[in-house]
């Protein structure tokens, strides 16, 4: 596949949608507020969740750094702003009470039916539906490139791919879920020179009548193979060299096999991805190879436009954007003095592809985070040329590495590299002996379906909750343990609304909610900010956000749960109905979100 020859149909999202976010909502009428009581346009309304019940459920704060600009009281002008919240014009209807507090602060109290018709907005027959709330794909639909997972085809998947490859695909399900345009793009490493001396080794395998399928069959093995015959077989390493130029220059017998060896690799790969639940397919697939015919053009064009320069027979970029104190500027090679191109320009050519022909507005990229430097130099050389226009945003998404108990890089007991599909084996595993603890009786079919979901859902979740740019130490005890911040926990909860269902006889009532004690208003109040934190995760690529988000809104249904009786006799046909509608909701919520993650559910645990 060439640059020019690729192909990518987009993940049109066509669905009517609907957006209810409160934050939004109140900064609109604060800002408008401010505005009426004298401060200028666009003064920041610094509006934020409270984090005491007791000073209301949200906080503006914004008239205190408003009244230090315009030197003024802040109380005084505060109470200009709280006066014109309580008007017919501000938060009338929105808000139970607007009130005062310390030097200027400003705390909001919800009104409980208003909560509650924002919920029964996205419950009703005409609308979606919880589910599918995101935003109507219009004006601020953007087409985002998402560079992910990459894993290098000489090689089977190992835990190192795990954390771009789901951290990835979470934010491209969140990107989706808001509306946006998204092309995936799998750089993997199918190129350079490596694969001569895999060739070279597959030829002979091929010639000692075995099939392409066998000799690949552990990737691992047959790299190690090639390898110690490269390194210690007479003539081996010259036919390598051979094969590397013959492909190169489009020899079509080196190109057989080296595609019978991609084939095969990439085979492996996708079934990681569906093991992993992820969305990535063949199709998102653009491997280095693909830019090869452009890299020639690549460096003619920073030649031509004196960017690149020749020393000492390389073609180099000198970095003075990163200059040191005594000037010294950093040198960004982009061509061997043998002619060879490098990771920096295939990079530099996938630059301008994806601004130009994909035309994306924005281009993401999940790689580990001693990586950075490297991206930090593609962008910078890639702006000077033009490649990536200033209308383009370019963000490289460093992560973490994922360790062991020692506090060091996740290895085997001897210390080599654990294969990812193994790791995901011995997942299931350990879910099924725990699943079998907690319910002896359960089928064997059932228990197949559950301990796959769990396990799975258990490696990602610990993954995922934490910060992406943090390393994080890697524990089977916590992460599938039905308690705390994890995947069990928020699936464990999901099934037991479930439950309710099926005790209920039904989940679809299309009963009105009504918000009456305080553990359905703080349910209500997390419901209703799912698109902020959609927004914030799609912003800063960091579904730990969203992690934290379903566990919070999992313990208070628990809470919830616990302080109001659905089923429970005496319990009123309407306060029943009401809390069923609210439990559907959360369902709903929990499921949608675990989605966006990449992580299953089910009817029964």
């Amino acid at each position: 596949m060439s640059i020019i020859d690729a192909k990518f149909e987009p993940n049109n999202n066509d669905k009517e949608s609907i957006t209810m976010n409160i934050k939004n909502i109140l900064s609109e009428k604060v800002s408008a507020a401010m505005v009426a009581a004298g401060l200028p346009e666009g003064t920041n309304p610094a509006l934020s969740l409270s984090n005491r019940p007791n000073f209301g459920d949200y906080q503006a704060n914004g008239v205190m750094g408003a009244a230090k600009k315009l030197k003024t009281n802040p109380r005084e002008l505060a109470t200009k702003v709280v006066a014109e919240l309580t008007s017919s014009k501000g938060l009338d209807g929105i808000a139970s009470k607007v009130e005062l507090a310390g030097p200027g602060f400003i705390n909001i109290h919800l009104d409980e039916n208003w909560l509650a018709t924002q919920l029964n907005t996205i419950t009703q027959d005409d609308c979606i539906g919880v589910a599918q709330r995101g935003v109507n794909p219009g004006d601020d639909q953007q087409t985002v490139v998402v560079d992910y997972s990459a894993p290098n085809l000489a090689k089977e998947m190992h835990v190192g791919h795990l954390r771009s490859t789901i951290i990835g695909d979470a934010v491209v399900r969140a990107l989706e879920f808001r509306g946006d345009k998204v092309i995936r793009q799998n750089h993997m490493g199918d190129w350079g020179t490596q694969f001569g001396m895999l060739i070279a080794h597959l030829s002979d395998k091929l010639a000692s009548d075995e099939v392409a399928e066998t000799a690949l069959a552990d990737l691992e093995n047959f790299y190690r193979e090639a390898k110690v015959r490269f390194d210690d077989e007479e003539g081996f390493a010259d036919r390598a060299r051979a094969d590397v130029v013959k492909l190169q220059s489009g020899d079509e017998a080196c190109a057989k096999l080296w595609q019978q060896f991609i084939d095969i690799s990439i085979t492996h790969s996708e079934e990681i991805y569906t093991k992993l639940n992820v969305s990535l397919e063949r199709s998102d697939i653009m491997g280095e190879s693909a830019y090869n015919d452009d890299l020639s053009t690549v460096i003619d064009e920073l030649m031509a436009k004196e960017i690149a320069e020749e020393s000492q027979g390389a073609k180099v970029v000198f970095i003075n954007e990163m200059a040191n104190k005594d000037g010294e500027a950093p040198v960004f090679i982009v061509q061997k003095s043998g002619g060879g191109f490098l990771y920096a320009t295939t990079d530099l050519s996938a630059c301008r592809y994806r601004s130009g022909k994909l035309a994306a507005n924005r281009i993401i990229i999940f790689t580990d985070a001693r990586q950075a430097l490297h991206f930090k130099q593609v962008e910078i050389v890639a702006r000077r040329a033009k490649f990536l226009p200033e209308n383009v945003g370019y963000q490289h998404c460093p992560f973490g590495m994922m360790m062991g108990d020692d506090g060091k890089p996740f290895k085997t007991r001897t210390g080599g590299t654990i294969k990812l599909a193994e790791l995901l084996d011995e997942a299931i595993v350990r879910a099924s002996t725990l699943i079998k603890e907690k319910n002896p009786d359960i089928t064997d079919a059932n228990l197949a379906e559950i301990s796959k979901k769990v396990g799975i859902g258990a490696v990602k979740f610990a993954d995922l909750s934490k910060n992406r740019t943090s390393d994080y130490i890697f524990n089977w005890k916590t992460m599938l343990s039905f308690e705390g911040a994890t995947a069990p926990y928020l699936q464990y909860a999901y099934s037991r609304i479930q439950s309710i269902f099926s005790k209920a006889g039904s989940e679809n009532n299309n009963a009105p909610i009504s918000i009456i004690e305080p553990q359905e208003k703080a349910l209500a109040l997390k419901l209703l900010q799912l698109e902020d934190v959609i927004d914030a995760v799609i912003s800063e690529c960091t579904p730990n956000l969203l992690c934290n988000y379903l566990y919070e809104l999992a313990s208070l249904y628990m809470s919830f749960y616990e302080a109001c009786p659905i089923l429970k006799e005496g319990i009123s046909d309407e306060v029943k109905a009401s809390r069923l509608a609210l439990c559907k909701v959360i369902a709903d919520t929990l499921k949608q979100g675990l989605d966006i993650l990449g992580i299953e559910t089910m009817e029964r645990m």
